[in-house]
């Protein structure tokens, strides 16, 4: 980076506000500006000191983190990282300040000497520089999401395209929106590795399942790839797929990172062509990074669709721009046009001929 990315850290904890600074201290390319121990506080030097991102604790006195939220992204425009609780009730309040507008979030260390704590700020030093070169982004208007209550009646036959989604940074509001479109009645099956920490990913798979027709879960090995259903894969782990005579099932494993990542969208891809070949169908969406371009690319080789989220409707294009400038993307679709060519390619019968024309005007040939 050509200059230092401006931080400023705000949390009620003095030891977190310390822990964080050190952390973000070992990297020459970001610089802490200051600190702040509430909201309050934070407004005030976000106006003195003019940072370029923000790191958020959600549980403090005076104005909590969410108002903070609420105020940052409305009056600055700044994005914000959220440093979250590695607890229910802090994983849901993440998933609320992501909606609100939060960049992404990192789990909180819980102190100098945590087994995790090199992932940890690898993960928070990464996230701070990719937000640093995030756009605001507002996700289309999404349908009713009141809770679904009941879903369609799983259909006894075989999907017709395995859908692999590898996403990062700005993927929870953008899978939510893609699901929400998605109808009950989707003839394939989806796998996604979303980058997400430990701890987050049953959440985070319950809260998509209460907002959308398809069935969302967080994959355990052995899961059947059905008609209508979505895998998660679980924080921490890889997910592949494989072909057995009586059904075709996910298989989490705990092999090393690829890509800095477990899980990695690269491992997935990578399995899914080899297992489903032209039945493959794989998506490089909203993340910072090339995790997942190659596999990608195996996707291509071995006959399958390949897709790459538009730079437009991006948080960060980084993951869809890896693959596009490698040729391996065969087509380049909005957000708000995703469900269309997924049912066009998936081919839903009553619908995939005009779902097919919807997508032309906004899903384009990549070029090389």
């Amino acid at each position: 980076m050509s200059e230092r990315v401006r931080v400023l850290v705000v949390d009620d904890s003095a030891l977190m506000r310390k822990l964080i600074s050190q952390i973000l201290a070992q990297d020459s390319d970001i610089e802490v500006v200051g600190t702040a121990m509430d909201g309050a506080f934070g407004l005030k030097k976000i106006e003195e000191l003019r940072p370029d991102v923000v790191t958020l604790d959600l549980e403090m006195p005076r104005m909590d983190g969410m108002e903070t939220l609420r105020q940052i992204t409305r009056r600055f425009h700044l994005p914000v990282i959220v440093v979250s609780a590695l607890t229910t009730e802090g994983a849901s309040a993440t998933f609320k300040a992501l909606a609100l507008g939060a960049v992404d979030f990192v789990a909180k260390p819980k102190d100098s000497a945590s087994a995790h704590m090199d992932q940890i700020a690898r993960d928070l030093i990464n996230k701070i520089k990719g937000a640093a070169k995030s756009k605001a982004m507002e996700i289309p208007a999404l349908p009713d999401l009141t809770r679904v209550a009941s879903k369609p009646a799983r259909p006894r036959r075989e999907p017709t395209k395995v859908v692999a989604i590898g996403i990062s940074t700005g993927g929870p509001n953008a899978l939510q929106y893609l699901f929400a479109q998605l109808p009950g009645d989707f003839p394939g099956t989806i796998v996604v590795v979303q980058h997400m920490p430990e701890g987050f990913t049953e959440m985070f798979a319950r809260r998509l399942d209460e907002v959308c027709a398809l069935r969302v879960k967080e994959a355990q090995s052995g899961d059947v790839l059905q008609v209508g259903r979505v895998l998660i894969c679980p924080g921490s782990r890889h997910m592949k797929v494989k072909r057995l005579s009586q059904s075709d099932i996910a298989v989490l494993g705990d092999e090393p990172r690829v890509n800095g990542h477990r899980p990695s969208a690269d491992v997935l891809l990578r399995s899914v062509a080899e297992e489903f070949r032209a039945q493959a169908v794989g998506i490089l969406m909203t993340g910072m990074g090339d995790d997942g371009a190659e596999g990608l690319g195996a996707v291509k080789k071995a006959g399958g669709m390949t897709i790459a989220q538009s730079e437009e409707s991006c948080v960060v294009f980084g993951m869809p721009k890896a693959a596009i400038e490698r040729g391996y993307a065969m087509r380049v679709v909005a957000l708000d046009v995703m469900s269309a060519a997924l049912q066009a390619i998936c081919g839903r019968n009553d619908s995939g001929r005009n779902n097919g024309s919807a997508v032309s005007g906004k899903a384009m040939r990549a070029g090389n």
